[in-house]
């Protein structure tokens, strides 16, 4: 069985996967902004939020791939299933227009996804 550095050097594709999610999540908040300010915000919110979906898929699949193929602990696929429900409830409040709900479970995903970032 791999070591934990050992693993964590031979799938950048997760840390990848992590960077790419923390940072779609990001520029959320920023076009949320914007949606409030501007008229083309919306459609970048709305944008934005698939792209953040997906990319949460894609943090799924690489913690898949780390830890089938590669012998890398099942623990990221717990981590990015969570991310993946939270990104699923962050839409449907988001289309339900509960900014009381959706804007507090915005950064609470940031911060989450900086601190799976920080950590791998």
């Amino acid at each position: 069985m791999a070591t934990p550095v050992t693993t964590q050097r031979a799938f950048p594709f997760l840390r990848i996967a992590i960077a790419l999610q923390t940072l779609t999540i990001f520029l959320q908040a920023v076009s949320s902004g914007l949606l409030m300010t501007s008229s083309y915000g919306e459609t970048l919110h709305s944008v934005g939020a698939r792209v953040m979906y997906g990319a949460s898929m894609l943090y799924v699949l690489a913690a898949v791939l780390a830890w089938k193929p590669g012998g890398g602990s099942p623990r990221p696929i717990l981590y990015a299933s969570g991310f993946l429900v939270l990104a699923s409830v962050q839409v449907a409040v988001g289309i339900a227009h509960l900014p009381s709900v959706h804007l507090p479970l915005g950064v609470l995903m940031f911060g989450l996804s900086l601190l799976a970032l920080a950590r791998r």
